[in-house]
Parts: C-alpha cells; structure tokens; sequence
C-alpha cells in the first residue's frame, strides 16, 4: 500500500459522496443500521438500492456486496483502478468488490474514515481469520475511546495501534502521538489512516512489541486496548487479540511497565481482560501489579464464566461449526479448570504516575451498572480529586447531581437505609448512616467538615473527638468517590 496522493483523492470522493456516519445512519434508518451492527445485511440493501454514490459506497464498503463498475466509478471517480491496484477493491467483469473496509467514524464535529479488514462473518457466512488480520472500528476501540481522557497533552502512545482508531484520537489533543505494533499489516493501515483523515501532529508509527519501540521515553498519556484474550495459546494465533503470553500476563506486564513510561502525572489507561481465580479476590489479585508510585482507579464492568468466554472468542475467531470446534472448546475449558481459573473479569485500569512524597490511592470498583458516556471526564475528576487533602477545615459542596435514596416501612419514623446516587459520571451509589447522610446535606459550601461534625456530634448526642476521627476519613472517601467536591481551592495532597 503506497500512501502518495491516494489518502488525499479517497478522502475527498467520500466527502463528495457524504460518505459520513450520520449520512450513513440517516440512509439505513434505525432497523437497518441496528441489523448490520449484528451483521445482517439485507434490511440495509433494501434501503440501498437507488444508485446514488452514497448508497453505492455503503453497499460495497459495508454491506460487502458487490456493486456495478459504472456505479462504483461514479462513487470513486477516477479511482477504481487505483484502489484495485492497491488492494481496496477487487474488478471482474462489470462489477467491483471490497477487499477493505473503508468505514466513516464521528468524534466530537469530525467526521473520520477508517480503513481496515472486512468485517468477518457478515450474514453467517463462514469465515476464518486469518493470523494478521486488522481489525476495524469495535465496541473494543469505542470502549477504549471514551475511556480515554482528552486533556490537552504533549507526549502520547498509542499502544498495539491495530488499525490506528485511538492514534485518530488522540493526535486531536496532543502534540505528538506515537503508535506501535507488531502487525505490519496494521501498521500500514494505521499510516494511511493518518493521511486519509489529514492528521496535523506528527503520529510516529512504529513496528515492535509493547514498550521495546518506545525503550527510554515517557509520555503524557498512554492508551491501550492490548491482545488481552486469555487462552492456552494453542493453535493459529490472532495478532489482534492473542498476545502469546501465559494468562493476563501481557495485561500484567503492562500495568508493570508502564509507569517507567509515564511523565510524573501521566496516565496510562488500559481496556483489559483478567483472570478471576479461584477463592482468590479479584482485586487482591490485580493490587500487586500496581506500582508504589502510581495512584490506580480499577473498575472491573462485566464477569464472563468460561463457557461464555470460551464461546465468545472461538465464534470471534469464525470457528463456531468448524470440524474442530468441539475440540477446542473442551481444550480450552480443561484449561481454565487446570489453571484454577474461576472466571474471566473485563474492566478498565488507570493509572497515574505520581512523584510526590505521601500515599497512593488505590481505588478498584466491581460496578457492572451503566454509566455516562463518555467516562473520561469523570476519571479526570477522579484524578483531580485524590490529588485534594481532606482536613476539618475544608469547606465542601455536595455534587449537584447526588440525590438521596431512603427506604423503610410506610409510616416508620426513621428509614431501614439510606442510599446516596449519583445520576451523572460513574452513577456510584453509597449506602449512609445517619451521620454521613446528614453531612452530605450540609456541605453547602459555608461550613467546614469540623463544625459540621461537630454540630452532628451534639445533636446525635455522641463524643466530638471520636465523631471527628471516625468520619473525617469518610468525608476523604466522599470526596474520592464524587459524592462532595471542594467549595474553593484545596490543599493538594503531600
């Protein structure tokens, strides 16, 4: 694949052609668009048989069905030939047929167009894929992408770019971005993915395994969504989800090494899998990985059991029905049993490399519930508020958008509990007795923590001093956890 001007003219045939996300969204309307996000494609070739550009480049490009020649040439003026020259397209007689997927993406006002692999399996048809095969735009790389925070940033990685989705991102709020890869494959696409959509900052693509390309540097921000598929590593390996190591080592080795790469203040930020082993938590199993002087926030969303597991990734790799389907199956669950592996945990791991002397904060939050997204501004938040040193005479407001929950016997003087929720960010909930619930209220930003404390103390009738040692921790926790916030600047932790 050569990059020369092809980027440039592909990119502005497909603007002619409005060839945008919510173009495309409009043109298949909900019922469609939802099928092929399934990969059913015929409620989107009913909606896309008029013959316009637009329709036509949906057909191909994905809908993976064939399209006349005339059509596509008036889609792609002047550059069938050159598209089937570099492998995008294939011509036969009087018609044309992807050989890439060219698909538009929207972040933010942009609109953008990836280029990768076809999507696999359209239609249930049968296919196998194959050991360098790049994959496309995935609930993975969206994951990934609201996950990751968007400050402005110097330095970036993007870490197994794959077909360069986060590097799109994350050259939009930093100055340079490096991306890195063992598929060459990938790597190709990754380069003209940054010319197609006419990336400003330098994106430094670079071949090799985890951090060897990047040995010696650091960076603001590094994301990552690494080949986390936990297996007994046998047969064809997929470079997109298989990394050859034993395990959740690969997640394991990342998490390690990754602060050696982080500007004090930097993060890294990691989509992965991990083992939940048995009798073990899964959190005192992750806990060590972490380094001392890196502040972590762990948020394990979904825990899969190993047949669904096993299931999800042999059907991912088009082995469902194969001959040996039955065998690798029962291969990988004999596995998972020898390993003592209980279950599988999918989650997100942050960190943030802190060179200031005192503690390290250590949050890991099982919270499978939905959240608002995208998630990064309150990790961001997060981030800003382990960094405030909670005293008695902090003055703290409560987050506008907690409200409280109380439940108990109709009539009943008191409530059974009493629940704080969140209904933005994360959306946490926080059972409270009568003493943080009564605080929460009044942080109006006036009072400070102590005598707010202390009014408590003398209206429940309870000792000053133990009342103040006993919830001044708990006012650090609400404020961590984004239940208060600071009325006004507040000490940074030492």
């Amino acid at each position: 694949m050569t990059t020369s001007d092809l980027p440039q003219r592909l990119r502005a045939a497909l603007t002619t052609a409005g060839f945008t996300y919510d173009a495309v969204a409009e043109l298949l309307g909900p019922l469609a668009h939802a099928a092929l996000g399934r990969n059913e494609t015929t409620p989107g070739l009913r909606r896309t048989a008029g013959g316009s550009p637009l329709e036509t480049l949906v057909r191909l490009f994905l809908l993976q069905t064939t399209v006349d020649a005339a059509a596509a040439e008036a889609a792609l003026p002047g550059l069938v030939d050159r598209l089937a020259a570099e492998g995008f397209v294939e011509q036969s007689v009087g018609e044309v047929a992807a050989r890439l997927d060219v698909r538009p993406y929207a972040t933010g006002d942009d609109d953008l167009w990836v280029v990768s692999d076809l999507t696999p399996g359209l239609d249930g048809r049968e296919a196998r894929v194959a050991a360098d095969h790049v994959l496309g735009i995935s609930s993975a790389s969206s994951s990934l992408a609201q996950l990751t925070m968007r400050e402005p940033v110097g330095r970036s990685l993007d870490l197994g770019t794959g077909c360069g989705v986060q590097a799109l991102h994350l050259a939009r709020h930093s100055r340079e971005v490096v991306a890195t890869d063992v598929n060459e494959r990938a790597l190709r696409l990754t380069r003209f993915n940054a010319a197609l959509n006419d990336v400003r900052v330098p994106v430094d693509v670079r071949d090799g395994s985890f951090f060897e390309p990047v040995r010696g540097e650091r960076f603001d921000l590094i994301a990552t969504n690494p080949p986390f598929v936990i297996s007994p590593a046998t047969g064809e390996r997929l470079v997109y989800r298989d990394s050859g190591l034993p395990g959740d080592r690969v997640v394991e080795d990342i998490v390690r090494g990754a602060p050696d790469h982080l500007t004090d203040g930097g993060w890294c930020q990691v989509l992965a899998n991990w083992v939940i082993a048995r009798d073990v938590p899964w959190d005192e199993r992750l806990l060590p990985w972490v380094a001392d002087d890196c502040d972590a926030f762990v948020v394990q969303r979904e825990v899969i059991d190993p047949a669904s597991y096993v299931e999800l990734w042999l059907k991912d790799a088009g082995l469902h029905g194969s001959p040996d389907y039955l065998t690798r199956y029962d291969t990988w669950l004999s596995w998972f049993e020898d390993q003592g592996i209980e279950a599988v945990g999918f989650g997100w791991i942050n960190l943030r490399r802190t060179e200031a002397a005192g503690s390290r904060t250590r949050d890991f939050l099982e919270w499978p519930y939905d959240v608002e997204q995208p998630i990064a501004p309150a990790l961001s938040a997060w981030g800003a508020a382990v960094g405030v040193a909670v005293t008695l005479d902090s003055r703290l407001l409560v987050r506008n958008d907690v409200q409280q929950e109380t439940v108990g016997q109709p009539g009943a003087e008191d409530p059974d509990t009493v629940v704080l929720r969140q209904q933005r960010g994360l959306r946490r909930a926080r059972r409270a007795d009568t003493v943080e619930a009564a605080l929460v209220g009044a942080c109006d930003g006036e009072l400070s923590v102590g005598r707010i404390l202390d009014a408590l103390a003398q209206l429940l009738d309870l000792e000053p001093a133990q009342t103040r040692a006993t919830y001044l921790p708990v006012v650090g926790e609400l404020v961590i956890e984004g239940f208060l916030e600071p009325a006004h600047s507040e000490p940074v932790r030492d």
